[in-house]
């Protein structure tokens, strides 16, 4: 499993392709395991900024939702 701490997703070209299918796994694990009750709060306790480029609500709630969802501060 690649080490994706301090890494930022500023465009599609900062992963591989094989980064991109363990972030689409980690994705499917994360899902599933709040749908399960089981979910682990990985951001408790950490405070993180939302800055889009362009103005977008769904996009924005999104974020803020699975932000909450893993325990941090937006």
């Amino acid at each position: 499993m690649t080490d994706f701490h301090g890494r930022h997703f500023l465009k599609e070209l900062d992963f591989t392709p094989g980064e991109w299918v363990e972030l689409l796994e980690l994705a499917a694990q994360l899902k599933a395991a709040k749908k399960e009750g089981r979910e682990v709060q990985y951001l408790k306790g950490k405070n993180i900024a939302l800055i889009f480029e362009k103005t977008s609500t769904r996009t924005r709630c999104s974020f803020e939702v699975a932000a909450y969802d893993q325990g941090a501060h937006v």
